[in-house]
């Protein structure tokens, strides 16, 4: 296509072009994509009408400033360094305390932000490196035409890329050019990082923001294009539950075990072993995303469980062939696998573990090679071929492998459990100060009751970390690992298969009692397992909501931790509610490429409910999600960049997230301020008006000491200025009966949250009565249309 504009300005100099049939000056000449022939999809877009555009199609890096600027002055940024030094360049080192500068200027807030900024860059690269892996591959064998067909319940397909990019993708083919746009982003960001460049704290959190926005953006292409390439769930409700635990392996057959997040060397196993009909003679398995990936694939495939279970489930021995892809692997997996001779197979540029390249080597020479131990793995780039090797591999030294003795029996555990000198370093070592050196010294004793205790719900994460450092040299994780073997390895539990995306009639049943607080809100367990006590806390929350008529999402390891937990009943809580997105609903959205659908059920809800505009629209959208969407993420056990580039990503999006204690060494928080009043101003552009308004949501991130703490503030979180009456009195009513229970009491700012006497819950009226009145509080305007759009002050506007 060939477009001939002929320019008005007088500025520039114009050429005259002349010939014998025409003759004209000062014209551009503006060639776009030239193809040989017009495809019928092409004539389909061209007859459609345009969709109206927003003002911020495919933002840069200060596009979307303004709005970071409204976030960010009432979420003021809260540092906690975990380092006061910085050592980014030769300067260094530079001590940044008591208001000292690096050699270069900057200061301590700065240098904070700006690590965030980088775990933020670091976070979205991944994500969208696996997006680039998926998509190449998927192009290649499925063609660019492939149809984005999420089905006939799901007509906003993408709705970030429609909000980000200004479009809608129709074809695998089109989700090339959002990559595009997200790693031109991601330079700019990166280089932002450089000594001497950003200077402003503040300015560096908008571009964090930015970062996890493309992040978001990122999942979303990764995730849609393996659901309509690889015939995974689409917004399937009733999605299968499947398998999993330790105990769900049959280890009297041949196992490959695939580690990681990216589903195309798990489906290359799966296929070979389909097509070769062995399917009851070989187990495939997964841990962490790879596991949710491959079961959305064929529910025939196994969970161990998530990252937690890494560690001990390659010491006890059980995997024949480790296949390992990208993010989430333990970087010493080779050492590990080696100890039990195990075969590792490298399947990405992501992780090459020093392996030989053989890619391009003949199957038979590389299952030769492997079966007789002339090398311990190789690193295999080819899908297809990994498939065939790591099956070949597996039934063949399986068998002699099933003597090999890995793990300590008991007996020897009790002897050397007693060569502890209960010096104390493994617990001084544990991230989570648990009571290690107890369980030696109790097994000792022929006690192994605490060691269970450990091992149960992942209380140990199994970082190794307290192996390091024992001063005896006890292999405390195998140790830990066979007695867990011994005792609890029949337990067998279940999750929902990863359905992707929420429809869009859910959507249509939902809209409505959300924005108006009839469901009480949206909670999002997502994340690692890097848990303060253990995944049994996470499970007991999401029980809490489902209880309360909340909708509980989840996702990653997230769902698998809850999927490890069983009620009084003896049921997983998958067994016991169901997986639709509606008032007690359990849904899996998959694994954690799939977490771009729970912003997106957000951004549907602002477009189908109250009929707001997508295409280059987000300052619009995330102002209706802020103010009217009583959604909270929550990532307990978070420990990745990738953990921080999801949570600032959705925060941007004006939802909140809870951590847990660990999120702290992130540096950096986004709380509110309740003493500043003028903060919490908001524009009712119904009236045209700037009201007054309340601390709602009042953190955008929040990082909780304990479960308690942090069950009464997502409930809290959940309040919108939005919320009608009715809606306020449901979920004051849970936040104040949430407090009491864990606390005792009513929470000292329930008349922050009371704006006229109906929000007051009736059975709680006349305690709060008595507290407003001490309080000297006044009824205040319920806002119609509540907005942080169009205040006095705004940056660039």
């Amino acid at each position: 296509m060939v477009i001939i504009v002929a320019p008005k300005s007088k500025e520039s100099k114009q050429k005259i072009f002349k010939d014998n049939f025409w003759k004209t000056k000062g014209f551009k000449v503006s060639i776009g994509d030239i193809t040989g022939k017009t495809t019928k999809k092409e004539s389909k877009i061209s007859e459609e009408p345009s969709l109206p555009l927003g003002p911020t199609t495919k933002p840069n890096l200060t596009d979307l400033r303004s709005w970071d600027m409204k976030l960010l002055s009432r979420y003021e940024p809260f540092y906690a360094p975990f380092c006061d030094m910085c050592c980014l360049c030769t300067y260094g080192k530079c001590d940044l305390t008591a208001g000292k500068k690096g050699a270069c200027g900057i200061n301590i807030q700065a240098q904070q932000a700006r690590t965030v900024l980088l775990a933020c860059c670091i976070g979205s690269a991944a994500h969208s490196g696996h997006a680039r892996h998926l998509l190449e591959y998927l192009t290649k064998k499925y063609g660019d035409d492939l149809p984005i067909d999420l089905g006939m319940n799901i007509d906003i397909e993408a709705p970030i890329m429609r909000v980000v990019l200004g479009k809608k993708p129709e074809t695998l083919g089109d989700l090339k050019e959002a990559l595009d746009y997200i790693e031109e982003q991601m330079v700019h960001l990166l280089s932002a990082c450089h000594t001497g460049q950003e200077g402003s704290s503040i300015d560096f959190e908008s571009k964090a923001l930015h970062a996890g926005l493309m992040d978001n953006v990122g999942m979303e292409i990764g995730d849609i294009a393996q659901i309509v390439a690889l015939n995974m769930p689409k917004g399937d409700e009733d999605a299968p539950l499947v398998e999993l635990g330790m105990g769900t392996i049959d280890r009297n057959k041949p196992v490959i075990l695939c580690i990681g997040h990216n589903v195309i060397p798990g489906s290359g196993i799966i296929d070979y072993v389909e097509n070769e009909e062995l399917e009851d003679e070989v187990e495939v398995c997964g841990i962490c995303c790879a596991a949710l990936d491959i079961t959305r694939y064929n529910k025939s495939a196994k969970v161990i469980g998530p990252i937690s279970k890494q560690l001990k489930f390659v010491r006890s021995g059980v995997a024949d062939v480790i296949v390992v892809d990208e993010q989430c692997v333990r970087t010493d997996i080779l050492e590990e696998a080696n100890k039990n001779n195990a075969v590792v197979l490298a399947t990405t540029d992501k992780i090459c573990l020093g392996l030989p390249d053989l890619t391009k080597e003949d199957t038979d020479k590389i299952v030769a090679q492997l079966v007789k131990g002339d090398l311990n793995g190789a690193l295999i780039l080819d899908p297809d071929k990994v498939g065939e090797v790591a099956t070949r591999v597996a039934m063949n030294i399986a068998e002699d492998r099933e003597n090999l003795k890995i793990l300590p029996d008991i007996d020897e555990i009790t002897e050397m459990a007693k060569e502890c000198t209960e010096c104390g370093w493994c617990v001084r070592s544990c991230p989570n100060s648990q009571p290690m050196m107890d369980a030696v010294v109790a097994a000792g004793k022929g006690d192994y009751s605490k060691f269970i205790e450990l091992y149960n719900f992942d209380v140990c994460y199994s970082c190794g970390r307290c192996e390091q450092n024992c001063e005896r040299d006890l292999p405390l994780m195998s140790m830990l690992a066979k007695v867990g073997e011994h005792y609890v390895k029949d337990e067998k539990y279940n999750v929902r298969a990863g359905r992707g995306p929420i429809q869009d009639i859910e959507i249509r049943r939902v809209g409505a009692p959300i924005v108006l607080g009839d469901i009480p809100g949206v909670i999002a367990f997502v994340g690692c397992t890097n848990y303060p006590e253990g995944g049994e806390d996470v499970a007991k929350m999401a029980k809490e909501f489902l209880e309360r008529n909340y909708i509980v999402v989840t996702s990653g390891c997230g769902s698998m931790t809850i999927g490890e937990y069983r009620d009084e009943d003896g049921k997983t809580l998958y067994e016991k509610y169901s997986g639709d997105f509606e008032a007690k609903g359990l849904v899996n959205v998959g694994s954690c490429v799939s977490n771009a659908h729970i912003p997106g059920a957000c951004i549907k809800i602002a477009n189908i409910f109250a009929k707001k505009t997508l295409e280059g629209n987000f300052e619009e959208i995330a102002d209706y999600i802020l103010n009217r969407v009583g959604a909270c993420g929550v990532a307990w056990g978070a420990y990745s960049q990738k953990a921080v580039a999801i949570a600032t990503g959705v925060n941007r999006w004006g939802i909140p997230v809870v951590l847990g204690p660990h999120g702290s060494k992130y540096r950096r928080l986004f709380l509110g301020r309740t003493d500043k009043e003028e903060t919490w101003e908001i524009n009712d552009l119904r009236i045209g008006e700037v009201v007054k308004g309340e601390p709602a949501p009042e953190h955008l991130l929040y990082a909780a000491e304990n479960r308690e703490e942090a069950t009464v503030m997502i409930a809290k979180l959940c309040i919108r200025p939005n919320d009608t009456s009715k809606g306020r009195q449901l979920k004051l009513n849970h936040y104040i009966d949430l407090h009491r229970k864990y606390f005792g009491v009513i929470p000292d700012d329930v008349h922050k949250f009371v704006r006229v006497e109906k929000d007051i819950p009736i059975i709680y009226k006349r305690d709060i009565m008595e507290i407003l009145k001490e309080k000297g509080w006044k009824p205040r305007r319920i806002p119609q249309e509540p907005s942080l759009t169009q205040l006095d002050g705004d940056l660039n506007e």
